[in-house]
């Protein structure tokens, strides 16, 4: 029987909810020790996968409730969405702080230990980095930055042996989406947009994340991946 420490870390941010919750799970099915870190988490989170409550934008207290030892996995996926209320100086700092400066932060950190993994890290974008949004600028710009900074850290983590990428989800059915799926007119427009006729599940992006993590994608640095059923090809 394997000792549950020598199984490979997966550190994922975000990952008691959303997509985070279902690349945790992914993960934790596919061999990984799992630990997802953030201040929300389902409560019908499966035992395999242990959550630990902090801020991702200390990382320092992001750091102390990791386990020791080499990261095989980082997927930064923790992310917020404030709206119209981002074309205010204060929320847009917010939005950024947690969506492109907390993964980028906590990657940083972890190098070292991802390194020694021969590690992989994947940063969540979006759709909206390809294009902008008129009720969210926060939200848009952070996943452009989220883009560019995975582009960064591919080139510079190369020679290490860590390889970088990002995927870029359309419309998942998730919380965050919540205010627009439960917009009848809204919805109808987003359907009717996307080639592929529906909404994503989050399990459908977390595969995507699986995939960049393994051995399968060991000569993809630097990419991002669009998970969008189409949508920002038309």
């Amino acid at each position: 029987m394997t000792n549950e420490t020598e199984r490979p870390l997966a550190v994922i941010t975000g990952g008691g909810t959303g997509i985070g919750r279902a690349v945790a799970e992914l993960l934790a099915e596919s061999g990984y020790r799992c630990q997802a870190v953030g201040l929300d988490c389902d409560a019908d989170l499966p035992g395999e996968v242990s959550f630990a409550r902090a801020d991702v934008t200390d990382t320092a207290a992001t750091l102390a409730v990791l386990p020791a030892g080499p990261v095989a996995a980082l997927v930064n996926c923790a992310g917020m969405l404030r709206h119209a209320k981002e074309w205010e100086t204060g929320p847009f700092e917010e939005v950024m702080r947690v969506n492109v400066t907390a993964g980028f932060a906590l990657a940083a950190a972890l190098v070292d230990r991802l390194a020694a993994a021969g590690g992989a890290v994947v940063n969540v974008a979006s759709m909206w980095a390809i294009f902008g949004s008129p009720g969210a600028p926060a939200y848009t710009a952070s996943k452009g930055a989220v883009a560019a900074v995975t582009r960064s850290q591919a080139v510079a983590w190369a020679a290490r042996g860590v390889r970088v990428n990002s995927v870029a989800p359309g419309w998942v059915e998730t919380r965050i989406s919540e205010k627009a799926r439960t917009d009848p007119a809204r919805a109808d427009r987003i359907g009717q947009r996307i080639p592929m006729g529906r909404w994503a599940r989050p399990g459908e992006v977390a595969t995507v994340v699986r995939f960049l993590l393994s051995a399968d994608a060991g000569y993809v640095t630097g990419a991002m991946i669009p998970v969008d059923g189409g949508y920002s090809v038309c």
